[in-house]
């Protein structure tokens, strides 16, 4: 990071919680209705809607930061180590935290997640290496 801190690690973590839980919340609210996975059509939208989304807040907390270069990789790698090792749990114990969801729709969700999670990782990639080749 600029000036690699704590206070910044710490940033970054507290980011990528705090976007984990919203979404858990959320999923465990209406999760429903939007892993329904006989409809192709729905389950399409999910997995293109969640790219601008998070390429999105990615960008934007990287610039806040400052960040220059290979700092967006590392700052992307902290925001989504926190959801990573939760979601560990989460698809464990799906049934009991989803309970409005059925099982079947475990392994989708669990796809949905690393598709959610590299276009974080993807974001500050892209952002890291665009402004090496400007340099």
């Amino acid at each position: 990071m600029n000036k690699a801190n704590k206070s910044s690690t710490i940033s970054f973590l507290g980011i990528g919680f705090l976007i984990w839980l919203l979404a858990t919340l959320a999923f465990r609210v209406a999760g429903q209705y939007f892993f329904i996975t006989e409809s192709p059509i729905v389950l399409t939208i999910l997995y293109l809607a969640v790219i601008p989304a998070l390429a999105l807040i990615s960008a934007v907390t990287f610039k806040k930061f400052n960040l220059i270069g290979l700092e967006n990789v590392l700052a992307g790698v902290l925001m989504v180590l926190p959801g990573m090792i939760i979601d560990t749990f989460v698809i464990q114990f799906f049934e009991d935290i989803f309970p409005n969801m059925p099982s079947s729709r475990a392994a989708t969700f669990g796809s949905w997640l690393m598709w959610a999670y590299s276009a974080v990782l993807v974001t500050g990639v892209i952002l890291g290496l665009q402004h090496k080749t400007n340099t």
